[in-house]
């Protein structure tokens, strides 16, 4: 007897091939027939007129932290998304050598990641100190959705050179004892290595975070520790992945690579017609890295990802030129600061610089649209576009934008409208998303929860597939989202509806999918705040077998797993 029967519903495997009817028998977790299936269930689902397809895998998100509070990973699970790949870009919350590691950390990812440190703090239990413990605490927490985790470079630093691991290099002795970390935190389940050299990632005292400190070989030995090891990956993020590849940093992650014997994704490649030299830079470095042996894949989101800024909290407009010698000054000199209207003029002017690179697509400030204010000067202005309130003041839109600002000490929520939502720029994407060296990804769901939603990109895009803009088919899409992520990681009977396969199933309405406008919600430990946004068209989802999600409501189930290297994942070789 089976466990569920889905009948008659339109089966999109996620291997590209067109949509059939079809019924779908799962038993123990497991898809156990697909066709015309006769056999009795205990539940029987009504999929007609729904797609039936594979659960998605979110290659590159953030949870470490907030599966303590929130081991549901809302609101990704909400989106469909069955498996996920966390502790990217370097930055793991293991292992710890003792409680100063654990300190550092909190605060470093409040920085790099956007996370709050009272929710690090009072929702996070720190119980651990090898990565094995880590992984234990999660599995013993539960989890509704498969994730597995990489061991971050930034806690082997701490955990090894304490203080040091910020200002300097490794001596041979320190990067030994950073390999044999690595190699137990592997073999306790860690799914491989990622690091970052990003100048973006600095820590809570603004210095580089630790592993933009390491040397090429002290990159490269931790590399080569992780291809000793079965079903591993490499991740990085690096200035290129913003601006564009140095040869350099092209030799570096072949390298990485190459003598990694592993597949290398980084994050994230943006898209835009204004800067299409960037685009080409970016897939040619992949290209010369595959050519000599490497597996580097670009990640790249298929929409347009929601996001609000402020004047008064770190965003991405610090780092746009020379923004941070105002914007890194406390609340009251900067906004002295603002006051003075040349000083906003040279903001304006420097944000223009071509070296905004990819922050450029922000800077279109009379298109921006002002959200939640705090002041009674600025009663009645939520919802409206700075440009039209900029031409009834007679004033440039970026100035306007500082003194709506200024009347709210700086915590004016404002949301951007992109500049790349044009023809080109979705025309180079759809070009891209079917290039060998391209893979869908890079939500950082789990990281900067007030300031950017990158869950939603699962029903969004294929929403745009079926109402929007139509530039690829849904199986298409639904094979990006599933069976080319879980085969570059490797995991083992995932990404696919197919017989012997985990049973992480989404059914999905068609004609309602999609998501729902962006909120600030206050849910998180000690109330603070993140952007929500709700899943529309999602009938059911299931994680080995087991229902998480129902008509968009998640269940108390939590049937997820931690997913080990070796045990969950096969391996995949670069080249």
């Amino acid at each position: 007897m089976l466990d569920v029967l889905i009948q008659g519903g339109t089966v999109i495997d996620g291997s590209g091939a067109e949509g059939r009817i079809a019924d779908v028998g799962i038993r123990d977790g497991r898809i156990v027939a697909i066709g015309t299936v006769t056999e009795e269930a205990t539940e029987v689902i009504d999929a007609r007129g729904q797609v039936v397809c594979p659960g998605f895998v979110d290659p590159h998100t953030h949870y470490d932290a907030q599966l303590f509070w929130d081991p549901r990973a809302t609101p990704s699970n909400l989106f469909g998304v069955t498996s996920m790949i966390a502790g990217n870009c370097g930055f793991t919350l293991a292992p710890l050598g003792d409680p100063s590691d654990g300190e550092y950390l909190r605060r470093m990812m409040v920085k790099v990641e956007g996370m709050a440190l009272e929710a690090l703090e009072q929702g996070v239990p720190w119980n651990w100190n090898t990565f094995g413990e880590y992984l234990d605490r999660v599995d013993e927490n539960g989890t509704a959705i498969n994730v597995g985790f990489l061991v971050g470079h930034c806690a082997l630093r701490r955990m090894v050179m304490k203080d040091d691991a910020v200002g300097a290099e490794a001596s041979p002795e320190q990067v030994a004892e950073m390999k044999q970390i690595l190699r137990e935190s592997i073999e306790a389940g860690g799914l491989g290595f990622s690091t970052g050299r990003s100048f973006t990632h600095n820590d809570w005292d603004g210095n580089p975070v630790p592993s933009r400190w390491a040397s090429w070989e002290e990159v490269l030995e931790l590399c080569r520790e992780t291809g000793e090891h079965e079903g591993t990956t490499l991740e990085w993020v690096a200035d290129g992945c913003l601006n564009g590849f140095t040869e350099d940093e092209v030799d570096l992650m072949t390298r990485m690579s190459v003598e990694g014997r592993r597949p290398l994704n980084w994050n994230v490649l943006t898209i835009d017609s204004a800067r299409p030299e960037a685009y080409r830079n970016q897939i040619e470095a992949c290209e010369q890295a595959n050519a000599n042996g490497a597996k580097v894949v670009a990640l790249t989101m298929p929409i347009l990802v929601g996001m609000n800024m402020s004047l008064g909290t770190f965003c991405a407009l610090h780092q746009l030129p020379e923004w941070k010698s105002i914007f890194g000054l406390d609340i009251a000199e900067r906004s002295e600061k603002l006051r003075d209207p040349s000083i906003v003029t040279w903001l304006e002017n420097q944000a223009a610089l071509p070296e905004a690179g990819v922050f450029s697509r922000l800077t279109g400030w009379d298109t921006y649209v002002v959200g939640d204010t705090y002041s009674d000067a600025n009663a009645g202005l939520k919802g409206r576009v700075v440009g039209d309130i900029a031409r009834e003041r007679g004033q440039r839109a970026f100035h306007t934008m500082v003194e709506i600002a200024l009347n709210d000490d700086l915590k004016t929520v404002w949301w951007p409208s992109a500049t790349d939502d044009d023809a080109e720029s979705w025309r180079l994407r759809a070009q891209a998303w079917d290039h060998p060296a391209v893979m869908i990804g890079g939500s950082d769901a789990g990281a900067h929860l007030d300031r950017m939603a990158g869950a939603p990109y699962t029903t969004s895009w294929i929403a745009d597939c079926v109402h929007g803009r139509q530039l690829t088919s849904v199986e298409n899409a639904i094979r990006h989202l599933t069976d080319v992520p879980a085969r570059l990681f490797g995991l083992r009977d995932r990404g696919r509806i197919a017989e012997g396969f985990h049973a992480d199933v989404v059914i999905i309405n068609l004609d309602e999918v999609g998501s729902t406008d962006l909120e600030l919600v206050f849910d998180l430990p000690g109330d603070s705040r993140r952007l929500w946004s709700q899943a529309t068209g999602i009938r059911r989802v299931m994680v080995n077998g087991v229902t998480t999600v129902i008509d968009g409501q998640a269940t108390d189930a939590l049937p997820g797993r931690v997913m080990r290297s070796g045990t969950d994942t096969d391996t995949v070789l670069a080249g």
